[in-house]
């Protein structure tokens, strides 16, 4: 069935689960995807971030405070989003942390807690959530990688393996189950604004300049352009769209 363009970038009637929701690009996506139409669940470890979030976005929106690295706990976390909300339709996995030291000085401990976060935990949520998308023969599933994920940046040896891993994960799980309905995609964000990057460059104006600089478009971009960016990938828009990771850096991937 073809969409039909007045909806096509709608998502009414989804439910959209999306990790590390309670602030940053994971806010922002979710931000986007319910004035789309989409109920969405914020998942995150602070559970008075997670709440505000929701709060903030109003009727439709809800809340479950989840550790994605407590394996054992995320069916039931997905049984409770069920029971709650109902079947969860979209999937953006986005939890993430970071953290900047030279290789030499990366401990086996700290590379391994970078996967279990990012690559091992979306793993299990996928997994988690893919049969009831599998039944239905209808879902979406996000990754959020990284400019890392296409261009050598020094000092983050551990964060750049596992946002690379995601997209070798979505190659593999798109074509697993591209026949069954379901749709896998990434974006790769470049160089956002958020508070994250304030604190990372509030006081070094010349780190700034060469970001700017390397930048063709010549500013930063804003939350609302990841969260337009996943609506479309999760939309009727992109119903022969899968597989595929999506910059969305203002073409600094691409620039010199």
């Amino acid at each position: 069935m073809r969409p039909d363009p007045a909806t096509a970038f709608r998502l009414d009637g989804e439910i959209a689960l999306i990790t590390g929701g309670g602030s940053g690009l994971g806010l922002g996506m979710a931000r986007a995807m319910h004035a789309a139409g989409a109920q969405v669940v914020l998942v995150g470890r602070r559970a008075e971030m997670v709440q505000d979030a929701a709060e903030d976005l109003g009727g439709g929106a809800h809340w479950e405070a989840a550790d994605v690295t407590a394996y054992d706990t995320i069916p039931a976390l997905v049984e409770r989003v069920r029971a709650r909300v109902g079947p969860i339709s979209i999937l953006v996995n986005n939890a993430g942390i970071n953290f900047k030291k030279p290789a030499v000085e990366t401990s086996v401990e700290e590379f391994g807690g970078m996967l279990d976060t990012h690559v091992l935990a979306a793993h299990n949520l996928t997994r988690c959530v893919l049969p009831g998308m599998l039944s239905a023969r209808h879902g979406s599933i996000l990754f959020t990688a990284s400019m890392t994920s296409l261009i050598g940046m020094p000092g983050v040896i551990a964060y750049s393996a596992a946002k690379s891993a995601y997209v070798g994960m979505v190659r593999a799980l798109s074509t697993e189950v591209a026949g069954q309905g379901v749709r896998v995609n990434a974006i790769a964000p470049g160089w956002i604004e958020s508070a994250m990057l304030r604190k990372a460059l509030d006081g070094d104006p010349a780190r700034s300049d060469r970001i700017l600089q390397r930048t063709p478009m010549g500013r930063f971009g804003a939350p609302e352009d990841i969260g337009l960016a996943a609506v479309y990938l999760c939309s009727p828009a992109a119903n022969f769209v899968t597989g595929v990771l999506l910059p969305i850096d203002g073409g600094a991937s691409q620039g010199f």
